[in-house]
């Protein structure tokens, strides 16, 4: 199969021209989160069902809206492989509808598979080795190596004949529309908004245990870490760990000596040791009507039956997961566990209308759902 690069409008346009008629594509993309601050799609990768491969680079391009219309035409089947990252990141970059999916992951999934990771996935639908030594590259560098074109390429060029084994298995299970319904809430999936300022210093795991004091300090060190990763283009993490910004919030160490003891694994943070030592003074020196109050339980309040009735929720969600094969968070998640006991539904009708269940839900265990919550 030949592969080309799609650098210039020129050739855009003589792709597009190319897949006009197309019954179906793979796309898959790659991204820079794990080595910039601000995530971008650095390259797109596509295949076409009656042959052909290409590596779309984003970063060359100023317009990608010729690629608008095929991605949004429902009678071109979309192929992808755990495509919520793509779609959420092509709809957020350029503003990309989708119409038509079939996500292999949502579908094995369904299927009851325990291995869903594509390189597993092709190995035992296909019996092919797919290569993962590229996974954490950083994509926005250019030229890719022979090694990374390769390896993108691999994301994409068994996506049809994958899609097509699932698809049989799909309708020998009876599970077609299973299928169907969960491809179309991918199909409208929203990018996530990057959330920022000094109050999300809550989301550090640990950070809940804190006193108001050591959150105070681990604020200041939060806005300090994001303002120097804004500003090196880096990741936080990479900065320095939410551990050790957690660690420093905890001991708040009031010496130069103390906080290089913290910082003593990131060496391009030697410099920043004064910097990181004013802002724990900062926190220290808050006074206590500016110190982070507690934040209050999101948590809903759920009344004792409905209680009984998530643990008999439950408890039928595992012995329907060993009946039919899947995992426990396919047949129903805990969150929509929840809603289903706090409503406690009636009638099929109240069921289906609870967010998340899905209609194939109901279909296949409606009754039984209705009869533990009775």
């Amino acid at each position: 199969m030949t592969t080309r690069w799609i650098r210039t409008a020129e050739q855009l346009a003589d792709l597009v021209t190319e897949l006009a008629g197309t019954r179906a594509i793979g796309l898959d993309t790659e991204a820079d989160s794990m080595h910039h601050y601000t995530e971008q799609v650095c390259l797109i990768q596509l295949t076409a069902f009656r042959g052909g491969a290409w590596l779309i680079d984003p970063l060359a391009l100023e317009d990608l809206s010729p690629l608008a219309p095929i991605l949004a035409d429902p009678s071109v089947l979309k192929v992808l492989h755990g495509g919520d990252n793509d779609v959420t990141s092509l709809r957020r970059d350029f503003g990309f509808t989708f119409r038509t999916l079939f996500d292999t992951s949502i579908a094995a999934r369904l299927l009851g598979d325990t291995e869903v990771g594509l390189q597993a996935l092709v190995r035992n639908e296909l019996g092919i080795e797919l290569s993962k030594s590229s996974q954490k590259d950083d994509w926005s560098k250019r030229p890719l190596t022979a090694k990374q074109e390769a390896y993108a390429l691999s994301d994409v060029l068994h996506l049809m004949a994958l899609a097509t084994r699932l698809t049989e298995r799909l309708a020998a299970a009876g599970r077609t529309e299973w299928a169907r319904e969960e491809f179309a809430a991918l199909e409208v999936l929203q990018p996530g908004v990057k959330r920022t300022g000094p109050e999300e210093f809550r989301r550090i795991k640990g950070s809940a245990a804190l006193s108001r004091r050591q959150q105070a300090v681990l604020r200041e060190l939060h806005v300090w870490r994001e303002a120097r990763a804004a500003a090196a283009d880096r990741p936080p993490f990479k900065i320095v760990g939410p551990d050790v910004l957690l660690a420093l919030a905890r001991a708040c160490p009031t010496t130069h000596e103390e906080v290089a003891r913290h910082l003593a694994s990131y060496a391009r943070q030697a410099s920043q040791i004064d910097t990181v030592l004013a802002a724990i003074e900062r926190g220290l020196a808050l006074p206590e009507s500016e110190l982070p109050a507690r934040e209050p339980t999101e948590r809903t309040v759920i009344p004792g039956a409905a209680r009984r009735h998530i643990d008999a929720l439950r408890a039928w969600r595992d012995e329907e997961a060993q009946r039919s094969r899947l995992d426990p968070a396919t047949v129903l998640s805990l969150r929509v566990i929840e809603r289903i006991a706090v409503a406690a539904p009636q009638t099929l009708a109240e069921l289906a209308a609870i967010d998340g269940i899905r209609q194939w839900r109901v279909a296949a265990w409606g009754p039984a759902l209705l009869d533990v919550v009775s």
